[in-house]
């Protein structure tokens, strides 16, 4: 099948094409600004579905909406009318085609114009009017609010709320994306006379705006977001894909003395923390007991032995371990516990607590195994 994208450079084309491609299709016809204009010919001929995601959204002089927008859109058509090609057309159009502002104008009218198209060829159309999309390569400081926020947030720059209370609707790049490529295969997602992506969120721009700072201070508070909710996931992703390239690493404060270290990695609220020890050669950890937390641990790297003794027996239960073979001990309430190292190098194992740290009720009791 041979697809035509216009405005392929863009954010929403960019995305498009490189998923077109993983999931195996090869003739893209990949149409810009920099392309030569007698290509269009040549692509208008041989396409078999064309994605119209070209357009022009802040440009220096008003009149640039209808040539970018209208124009184009026009000259596109007059294309595939001048080969017969009456294959299916997607518009990417936007939910300002119901505004009166000139953006929307153009968009308004590039849709009359599709469907005008529709009604002379018969051909198929699916109108798209997107509200704010965002997600990674979507360029700052342009359209996007989200990606002015990331961006800035992410390179220490400041951003500018002028009414925290206002409501955006959103979808997220990789849903427009899984549709467009539905209605590639003709199973586009349809309402009347438009089509839609089916996932929308609603946000204030306040909301936006403090997830994303909540994003930066995570890394120097060693927490995570709630990713379980949708929007936070792809929010958050988006973020991390606006980091600078030479501040994708961040440390972590290592706890050490003459056993090794202890180092906490990821901080929740409602899943616990996790935690990298190391210790050093014939070096025993732990000898305590807890009443309410729980810990899992798995040595990756050494070899060792855990001891558990339930704090009223004197049965000592012995479990040993090794980087050469994982496996996750669960440390049971009531069970005082230890770890110690047998190998001649260190031993790494990776701890989870079902609890934060909390220095004023910490749970643990010192026994000896």
């Amino acid at each position: 099948m041979n697809v035509l994208v216009t405005g392929s450079k863009g954010f929403i084309g960019r995305n498009l094409i490189a998923e077109l491609r993983n999931q195996g299709y090869t003739e893209i016809f990949e149409y810009n600004r920099e392309t030569d204009e007698s290509l269009l010919d040549k692509y208008c001929m041989k396409a078999d579905f064309v994605f119209h995601l070209a357009g022009v959204n802040r440009p220096k002089d008003e009149k640039e909406f209808i040539k970018g927008n209208t124009n184009f859109t026009s000259l596109l058509l007059d294309t595939l009318n001048k080969h017969n090609n009456n294959c299916p057309i997607m518009l990417s159009s936007s939910i300002q085609a119901e505004l009166d502002n000139p953006y929307g104008h153009s968009k308004k009218m590039s849709e009359d114009l599709i469907f005008k198209h529709n009604k002379d060829t018969s051909s198929k159309i699916l109108i798209y009017r997107f509200p704010n999309v965002f997600g990674k390569w979507c360029k700052p400081n342009y359209n996007s609010v989200v990606a002015t926020f990331c961006h800035n947030i992410a390179n220490g720059l400041p951003i500018h709320v002028n009414d925290p209370e206002v409501k955006l609707k959103l979808i997220y790049i990789d849903d427009v994306i899984e549709e467009l490529i539905n209605a590639l295969k003709g199973k586009e997602n349809g309402s009347g006379k438009f089509c839609e992506v089916s996932t929308v969120y609603t946000a204030t721009l306040g909301e936006i705006a403090n997830l994303i700072y909540s994003f930066k201070e995570s890394r120097s508070e060693r927490t995570i977001p709630d990713v379980s909710e949708p929007f936070v996931k792809n929010l958050y992703s988006t973020y991390l894909s606006y980091l600078p390239e030479d501040q994708f690493s961040y440390e972590l404060k290592m706890n050490t003395d003459n056993r090794g270290s202890f180092t906490e990695f990821i901080k929740t609220i409602d899943r616990g923390q996790v935690s990298i020890n190391i210790s050093k050669p014939g070096i025993n950890k732990g000898n305590h007991w807890h009443h309410t937390k729980t810990e899992k641990f798995l040595v990756v790297s050494g070899k060792g032995v855990i001891r558990f003794r339930k704090i009223d027996s004197d049965k000592v239960i012995k479990y040993f371990v090794s980087g050469e073979k994982l496996e996750v001990l669960d440390i049971p309430t009531g069970y005082t516990h230890n770890i110690e190292n047998l190998g001649d190098t260190d031993m790494v194992t990776v701890m989870w607590a079902n609890e934060l740290f909390d220095s004023e009720k910490p749970d643990t009791y010192y026994l000896e195994v």
